[in-house]
């Protein structure tokens, strides 16, 4: 079997909560070995947030466990003098850096990047924040709630007639999350050329507002205000959600052939010639009318109905199944989509890997860490300290 594609990188996670540690995993995914800095005696924020798994062996986070697989856990304390001289030695032993405090908060600490780096000059540093380590915004504090009002998401998310709705998960954490990993793994091939690492300055409000592509362009082409449209696409119809009689379905057709399948699969084709509904444009302009036509057939079907009609038609639909129906979905098993390492303390531990599959394949998923397991470890084995050094250290609750 070949290695994991990154095997031999190493990374340093000071990162806390959601998107850091999101971003760190994938690494972990990829075959990096990551250490993750925690604090002594406490540890990381999201071993303390619920919902919790129960085992013989005590209690775990489970947001920890989705969060942090794959890494090893160091626990370090960074305001002490010895803390602070043990992980400047680990950055000269490292490949990236990723931590989300606010900014200037890193240099006060004394760990930010014009200091690591002349430590190590090939370090990739990505700092992970709300707004960015520049701009007017810059020292706010951020939630993903925040990012998702103030990027526009929350503005074109609901129905007309209703308030601004956010999205039902921490879509812009995990997004910001995303994007650092692909910045590093991009920095990463940079460096293999130039030899030198560079600082990643990774910013969750510019990341959303990077993936609202279609009301952008509707903003920024036509001058349009986009709103919020429901479940329907706000440029395209039929793109929409519909009610069978078990449940909700989605359909979509986003062409004038798509269409005309849609109405051969219904016993309607002559509104292929209809004047309401002859373009895409006609038919977003006479949504509501289409919608009744629809609506009037999927509400007499089984969403199994629907599916079959319109699978022999080759128009994409679904039905909207709940998280424990996709969870529980061959489609999900099939692909790998739910592994369970393993884990000391519980009798299961199932975790969702990254989703890439390389060359057919998916790199095996790691377990999250206990708090401070690898500290000996790799203290002894990186930094070459001894045992009775080790034990130092713990009196002094510097690990």
């Amino acid at each position: 079997m070949t290695a994991p594609l990154l095997h031999g990188i190493r990374v340093l996670d000071l990162s806390r909560v959601m998107a850091g540690p999101y971003c760190a995993s994938m690494l972990a995914d990829a075959g990096a070995e990551v250490i993750k800095i925690e604090i002594p005696g406490a540890g990381e924020d999201s071993r303390h947030i619920g919902p919790f798994a129960d085992g013989a062996g005590g209690r775990e986070s489970a947001y920890f466990m989705l969060l942090n697989r794959g890494k090893k856990s160091v626990t370090l304390d960074l305001k002490s003098p010895r803390g602070l001289a043990l992980f400047k030695r680990l950055v000269g032993k490292s490949d990236v850096l990723v931590e989300n405090f606010r900014p200037g908060a890193a240099e006060r600490l004394g760990i930010g990047y014009p200091a690591l780096s002349a430590i190590n000059p090939r370090l990739i540093h990505a700092s992970i924040t709300g707004f960015g380590q520049t701009g007017p915004l810059a020292s706010r504090p951020a939630y993903d709630l925040v990012i998702q009002a103030m990027s526009g998401l929350m503005s074109i998310t609901g129905f007309p007639e209703g308030p601004p709705t956010a999205v039902g998960d921490s879509i812009c954490d995990v997004t910001r999350g995303m994007f650092a990993a692909w910045g590093i793994t991009t920095a990463l091939v940079g460096r293999a050329t130039s030899g030198r690492g560079q600082h990643l300055d990774v910013a969750m409000l510019d990341s959303m507002f990077s993936m609202l592509l279609t009301v952008l362009a509707k903003r920024l082409y036509t001058g349009a205000a986009p709103s919020r449209v429901g479940n329907r696409h706000p440029v395209t119809y039929p793109v929409d959600c519909f009610r069978a009689k078990d449940g909700h379905v989605v359909m979509v057709a986003i062409s004038d052939a798509a269409f005309a399948k849609l109405m051969q699969a219904i016993g309607r084709p002559e509104l292929v010639q209809d004047p309401r509904f002859r373009r895409n444009a006609d038919r977003s302009a006479h949504d509501a009318e289409l919608r009744a036509i629809l609506q009037d057939w999927m509400g007499g079907r089984t969403r199994d109905e629907i599916q079959s009609a319109l699978d022999a038609a080759d128009v994409p639909c679904g039905p909207v199944w709940s998280i424990a129906d996709v969870a529980a979905s061959e489609h999900i098993k099939a692909r790998g989509m739910l592994a369970d390492p393993g884990h000391p303390k519980l009798a299961a531990a199932p975790l969702v890997p990254q989703p890439i599959l390389f060359g057919g394949t998916r790199p095996p998923t790691g377990r999250a860490p206990l708090l401070g397991e690898h500290t000996e470890a790799v203290l002894r084995e990186l930094l070459g300290l001894g045992v009775a050094e080790i034990e130092a250290l713990r009196r002094e609750s510097v690990v």
